[in-house]
Parts: C-alpha cells; structure tokens; sequence
C-alpha cells in the first residue's frame, strides 16, 4: 500500500469535511488458481495483494451523508432511508449496496462522509469492487460499532454485488480481500468458508501480472450465465453444487445437457480437482507441477468455459513459448483482464518485454506489467 495513497486521502478528506478520518486500507487479490470454482461451492487460492483501496471515513454532522470518489472525481450526496440503486454501471452501487444489507440486518448507522482512492488497475480481473464495498463493511463498523465479525461483514459485501450491481458473484474475492494473510495465499473451501493459509515462497520464481488493457463487454451477462448453467446440471444430479459431482456423474447425464453446458460443468469438475492438486504441489515445493496446473486452468477457461479472449490466449501463448514461465493463464472473470504468469526472477523482467513488444504489434495496444506482494487483509491503517 503506498503511503501517497494514504497521504491522498487524507488530505482531501480533510480539505472537504473539516475532520481527521479513519483510514483503512482494503486489498485487491490475485487467484492462484480456482477461477469460476467459487459460485460452485469450490476450491479456489487467493491472496491479497499490496494494491488496493484506503478509504477515510467519519461521521457526519448534517443530515446527509457523502461519497466522494477521488480516483473519478466524482461525488455524491445521498439519504441513509432513501437508498436504491443507481443506473447499471455506477460506484454508488458499491456503497449503497453495502449500507443497504447492513440497515436489512437491523443495524442503526448514522449519517457519514467517505473518500476513497485505490491503485488496483480498473478491470484488471483484481477484485477493485470487493476492495471497495469491504472498505466501506469495515468503516461503518468501526464508526459505528456494529458488532459485526468480518465473516458478517464479507456476507454483506457480496449481497451488495448481488442486490445492488447485479452481479451474482461467490465469495472468493470479498473473502481474500478481507482475511489476507502477509506473505500467505489462502486455500479457501467456498463451502465451509474456512480457508488453510499457505507461506507462499516460490523460492527464485515470482509472479507475475500482465493486464490485456482490453474489457470486453459481455463479462457480467456472461457470468451470470455461466453461473446458471452450472446450476441446471447440478439441479439435474440432483446435488447441492458442482462441488459435490465427479466425472464419472457427468456422464450420466451427458445426453440431457447441451454440449456446450456439459463441458462447462467438466469444466468446473476438473478445476475444482486441480485447485486441490496445487495446494498438494505448492506444500512439496513442487513448482513444475503447479505451473501444469496453471496452464492447464487457462486451457480449461479457453476452451471449455470459453470465457477468455484473444487478447488473454496471446499473452499465455507468449509465456509457452519461453522456457523460464512454468505456468501462466487468465486471471478473474474472463473477458480481458490479466494473465497470472510464474516466471523465474532473473528472466522476469526480459520476459515482460519481448511479451510486451509481442503484444503491441499484434493489438497495437500497450499492455501493463504488474509486479506483486501478498498482503493482509483489511484493517486500520494506525
């Protein structure tokens, strides 16, 4: 988290309401591996990262409340008993979403005034929307002492997604973003919502990021669309979740599914199974393993899931064809975003450049190398 960030927020925080605020910090997060395995009842492997969102937030002396988000310049003065959602698409809706699930649990909150700025790259695929609504989870229960544990308050994050953004989103990225571990990736059962921390320490790999710089547009209605197919071919098993059936299941009902539903549910299967195998490969050291792993993931998400893009099957093409990346794949929803690249850290700079030169001539478009550290979780910054 960088301290300008900080130093940002609080001066326009007290440059426009007179007060010193509270501050905290909320992370983005990478995914390991595990992607699309969290609505299923899966496993996914997240972590924080040091890039993320510091809000500053105090209670408010009129009797309106104010979000000011610095990053767009853009402020709005709202109602705590008047809230609903503003056209698709708006910030807001990531406050107003938040603030509405905590009034839906009874809880009292007075008027308040927030200002945020992060420095997640905007659809990187690094969760910047669960950042965000955990920042402001967390800022109302410490102005307002709600009694809320961070497990009450990742649930009211993802609700705010569903009820207010419309995105019907699992937990993994509120989760990661709210329970971080220093130096840790977290292996979370979607189910239990319990999670076994793992040191991550790739010895002389690293990872790496490499945004495509491209969103295509039809990430959320294909989302949602993904995430209800699964859930006809869990329906038809007649189990809770994809998490509960194996292949041998899947075959069973291979002539009631459209083709295309059938290899997105093996497809969920078979993460969920190698999002298991990884953590096994990352407790022996095993790094040539889980960069299999990994290629194997995107070649699922391409292929099966089909929700990358030529963008993201370039840039993974690019880490194949050099022998010092053991895995690479694409990172997030899908659609654009970034790759998640493990590279040896001698070659990582000179692999981000050929990659870089490759892709520019190809889309003539520039794309973003991010270097990364895992961080904790939300807190006060003191």
């Amino acid at each position: 988290m960088s301290n300008s960030l900080i130093n940002d927020v609080k001066k326009v925080y007290i440059d426009t309401f007179n007060k010193e605020p509270l501050l905290i910090f909320s992370p983005g997060r990478i995914n390991i591996i595990g992607e699309h395995t969290d609505y299923n009842d899966g496993f996914v492997f997240p972590a924080a990262v040091n890039k993320g969102i510091v809000a500053g937030i105090e209670k408010s002396d009129s009797n309106i409340s104010t979000a000011y988000a610095l990053d767009k310049d853009s402020k709005i003065e709202f109602k705590l008993d008047e809230l609903k959602p503003s056209k698709e698409g708006s910030w807001q809706n990531y406050v107003f979403g938040v603030i509405a699930e905590i009034q839906n649990r009874n809880k009292t909150i007075g008027n308040f005034n927030i200002a945020f700025k992060g420095d997640i790259p905007g659809g990187a695929g690094m969760s910047s929307s669960a950042a965000l609504e955990n920042s402001v989870a967390f800022g109302l229960n410490e102005l307002f002492n709600l009694g809320l544990s961070k497990e009450d308050m990742i649930f009211i994050s993802q609700k705010a997604e569903h009820n207010y953004v419309g995105v019907n989103c699992g937990i993994m990225d509120q989760y990661a973003s709210m329970f971080g571990i220093k130096d840790n990736a977290l292996h979370l059962d979607c189910r239990t919502i319990k999670a076994q921390p793992y040191k991550i320490d790739f010895k002389d790999h690293q990872l790496m990021l490499i945004n495509t710089n491209v969103k295509h547009s039809l990430s959320d209605s294909a989302y949602n669309d993904r995430r209800s197919a699964c859930e006809s071919v869990s329906e038809l098993l007649g189990i809770k979740a994809l998490r509960d059936a194996t292949e041998a299941d899947l075959e069973t009902i291979k002539d009631q599914v459209a083709p295309e539903n059938y290899q997105k549910a093996l497809f969920v299967i078979q993460e969920n199974k190698r999002t298991q195998q990884a953590a096994k490969a990352i407790e022996n050291d095993d790094l040539e393993s889980l960069g299999k792993l990994i290629y194997a993931s995107h070649d699922g998400l391409q292929n099966q899931y089909k929700v990358s893009c030529e963008e993201l099957d370039f840039l993974v093409n690019q880490a194949k064809g050099n022998k010092h990346v053991l895995g690479a794949r694409m990172m997030g929803g899908g659609f654009g975003g970034c790759t998640i690249n493990l590279v040896a850290k001698s070659e990582a700079k000179a692999f981000s450049e050929t990659a870089s030169i490759a892709y520019k001539k190809e889309f003539n478009k520039d794309c973003s190398v991010y270097f990364i550290e895992l961080s904790e979780g939300t807190h006060l910054i003191k």
